[in-house]
């Protein structure tokens, strides 16, 4: 992590608001980066991740130490959080969301990356003041609303205080694979994380059969990031949940977005978020705003890819059943994600 060291900043400056972002860990050094962000900046950014490092930006590395005690004390730790498996339209939601008066949406930060990707011993020593530096607004009447990247699932109990709310999103495991399958970068994507997902599905006792195609590895996928939310969730009973089918929200996205706010709290009236779910956002491509998409276009390339693949589609999914015969947390998430109605 890549960064010039400056004159440190006060304590009561990074525990004011939301302007000095936590965007990167170093655990092995104990720094961490704070990139001086606006509001039309969080507005903008599709992810928070690195690629803020290609702007020219206001960066600084901070001891830990100097973090963790600028978050002592009564803050507020009352973000909203959104956990999802990948390519089901949690970018999309998290800038809907945004829209709403009063909601400041964080997308995807890589410090919660950094801390997911640690393991449990080295994890522990950071992640008490997360919450808190995740709930940083830049007003008292503002709410924070964080999504997280995909497989920060595997440490959602940790993120997350007793009593706080978190959106857990999916697709249904035939629409997923086909999607997958649709795409040149999500391909390229199933591959990488190909072997980590493997170890992790491991690591709750769930060991698939050896893949025959792309269907099987992006099955293998599905249940890796949905046995972690299932899992989450099964730690997280002093947190409500709210579980959303990405398609089944699409279908009506007014009522869908409208039952997200009112989960979260963030007291959004019907004609407000029926401005926002007939807005330009729908009509974009969320990761990359230049880019056209729809919802009919989503439609489309799934149901392509269905019929294009459909035998190895069949056959990944009867893998799945034939798993969760000896897996009962993936037996709940195939009953859950199973449908493809």
């Amino acid at each position: 992590m890549s960064s010039a060291w400056q004159s440190p900043l006060a304590a009561e400056e990074i525990a004011r608001d939301a302007k000095w972002l936590a965007q990167a860990l170093d655990p092995a050094a104990g720094v961490v980066r704070l990139i001086a962000t606006d509001a039309e900046a969080y507005r903008a950014a599709s992810f928070l991740d690195d690629r803020l490092m290609q702007l020219p930006v206001d960066a600084q590395l901070v001891p830990w130490p100097q973090i963790d005690a600028a978050m002592q004390g009564d803050l507020r730790a009352d973000a909203r959080w959104i956990f999802h498996i990948g390519h089901v339209g949690s970018t999309l939601v998290s800038r809907l969301l945004g829209e709403i008066t009063g909601v400041l949406a964080v997308r995807e930060p890589r410090l919660l990356r950094d801390l997911a990707i640690s393991s449990a011993d080295v994890r522990a020593q950071y992640i008490g003041p997360v919450a808190k530096l995740m709930s940083r607004t830049f007003d008292d009447d503002q709410l924070a609303c964080v999504k997280a990247t995909s497989f920060a699932s595997e440490i959602a109990p940790e993120l997350v205080p007793s009593g706080e709310r978190a959106l857990f999103m999916y697709a249904t495991v035939g629409r997923y694979i086909a999607n997958i399958l649709a795409g040149e970068n999500s391909l390229k994507e199933l591959h990488a994380l190909a072997p980590v997902r493997a170890r992790r599905l491991a690591n709750r006792g769930i060991c698939l059969s050896g893949p025959r195609n792309d269907a099987d590895l992006a099955a293998a996928a599905w249940a890796c990031e949905m046995t972690a939310l299932e899992a989450g969730a099964e730690a997280m009973t002093a947190c409500p949940i709210m579980w959303a089918d990405f398609d089944a929200m699409l279908a009506d996205m007014p009522a869908g977005l409208g039952r997200v706010s009112d989960f979260f709290g963030f007291g959004a009236d019907e004609i407000a978020i029926h401005a926002i779910a007939g807005g330009p956002l729908m009509q974009r491509y969320s990761k990359a705003l230049e880019f056209e998409y729809t919802p009919s276009l989503r439609q489309q390339v799934i149901a392509g890819a269905a019929q294009s693949h459909g035998r190895d589609i069949d056959g990944a999914l009867a893998m799945l059943r034939a798993a969760s015969e000896k897996s009962p947390l993936l037996a709940r998430a195939v009953h859950r994600g199973g449908s493809e109605s």
